[in-house]
């Protein structure tokens, strides 16, 4: 028995629609899900005599990447204590950085101090501490 041709398209259309519906729920790295990731940063701040002294680093900006992506997805600044977080991400991989001061670089914020991190259940918090230097 053949199908008309109005409806063999019709059965052709809505199986490409399903299996569009099913790739587009693949969730991937990002906002939207029920984990955090959060951590301290701390800066070392290196005087002309070589003589290093640790503080929080307050009011620094704290940068995510969402999985493999090329460019950051948000921000934030960390509060007076060095803290940071993102809310409300997906299972997936990501990277947070914040800057490092570099006294032979050209730009004004030099070298990214990247930490990887991997979020594997829902519902979980991660924690990325990040050390930065200060000139």
């Amino acid at each position: 028995m053949r199908l008309h041709p109005v409806l063999n398209f019709r059965y052709v259309l809505l199986s490409v629609l399903c299996a569009l519906t099913v790739v587009a729920c693949k969730k991937e790295a990002g906002e939207g899900g029920s984990s955090t990731i959060k951590g301290k940063v701390t800066a070392t701040y290196i005087d002309v005599f070589g003589n290093e002294y640790s503080y929080p680093a307050e009011k620094e900006d704290v940068y995510i990447v969402y999985g493999d992506g090329d460019f950051y997805g948000d921000n934030v600044e960390t509060d007076y204590n060095g803290n940071y977080e993102f809310s409300y991400l997906k299972k997936g991989d990501y990277m947070v950085y914040a800057y490092s001061d570099c006294d032979t670089c050209i730009n004004e914020h030099d070298v990214a101090e990247i930490k990887k991190v991997e979020i594997t259940e829902n519902k979980s918090e991660v924690t990325a501490d990040i050390n930065i230097i200060k000139r």
